[in-house]
């Protein structure tokens, strides 16, 4: 019979996921950091890797612990949706929002903080998803997402959130081999599933739409393309607002002056008839400031 961990553990990891802090979790859990702190290391022991990479006063997620937020925090939302619409009919009084798992995880969890030390009344559930959201069903108030420049969907609202620029990246160890878009010809390439066509739009971008003898990785995340990247094992496409603190850190370079921007940037979506919802405005406006617009 397959082991599934507790909810509380499970709780207790995305809490301590969100805040990049077991003290801040202790206190949205009600219990001690070292309740916390058991917890967490009993889901690694299940798990059999390490989750958080534990530092002086601070914690970093491992590539592992990004991807096992990213996969768990869908069923736990869906959960809470379904006893909150359940237990006696009542609204929870929470927004709904959908965003794709490497944006929540590399540019939204690491911002979640400040939007609650500033609104402390909202209460935002966040579900993560690859798929376009239906708010037909009502599940969700508003979702991040990738879509044309010019879109006017009917009956919804969209703002242009975020520009998505493109260009290869990889190990330090490997740019000094690659000078010129002619030498990814010797290099192998990293694909990542949600975005298949990075390479072959950015490749046309810099003269080049065909690229003989380059060998070619794919990987089911977008997670898992960069951190092959990070480990030396080729070349990826990376996304600059996703992925800055990687090459502000060194553990990326950028290769080439030349990046290729999207027509379909991030939007914020939502349905008309909420446009006056106090609470999505709130989380609007933060997040178009935390992007700068």
């Amino acid at each position: 019979m397959s082991q599934i961990p507790s909810t509380s553990a499970l709780l207790s990891f995305r809490s301590a996921a969100r805040h990049l802090s077991f003290l801040q979790a202790a206190k949205d859990r009600n219990v001690t950091p070292g309740a916390i702190s058991r917890q967490i290391q009993g889901l690694e022991e299940l798990l059999g890797t390490r989750l958080f990479d534990r530092h002086h006063k601070r914690v970093e997620l491992t590539p592992q612990g990004r991807d096992y937020l990213a996969e768990i925090t869908t069923p736990l939302d869906h959960i809470a949706a379904a006893t909150a619409r359940l237990r006696d009919g009542r609204d929870s009084g929470a927004i709904s929002i959908c965003a794709y798992p490497t944006f929540a995880i590399r540019w939204l969890l690491p911002r979640w903080g400040r939007f609650y030390d500033r609104h402390p009344e909202v209460d935002v559930r966040l579900t993560t998803s690859l798929n376009p959201v239906d708010f037909t069903t009502g599940d969700y108030d508003l979702a991040i997402q990738v879509m044309a420049d010019d879109a006017r969907p009917a009956g919804l609202e969209n703002i242009k959130f975020m520009e998505i620029n493109t260009f290869p990246v990889c190990n330090p160890g490997l740019a000094g081999d690659i000078r010129q878009p002619a030498d990814l010809e010797r290099q192998t390439l990293i694909h990542s599933g949600p975005r298949p066509t990075d390479w072959r739009r950015w490749l046309t971008t810099a003269g080049l739409p065909t690229l003989n003898g380059a060998r070619e990785l794919r990987f089911e995340s977008l997670n898992l393309a960069i951190q092959a990247a990070i480990e030396g094992i080729g070349v990826a496409i990376g996304i600059e607002a996703l992925f800055s603190d990687e090459l502000e850190q060194g553990r990326l370079v950028r290769l080439f002056d030349l990046e290729r921007r999207s027509a379909h940037p991030f939007q914020i979506v939502y349905p008309e008839g909420k446009a006056q919802d106090p609470r999505l405005i709130a989380f609007r406006d933060w997040l178009l400031e935390e992007a700068g617009g």
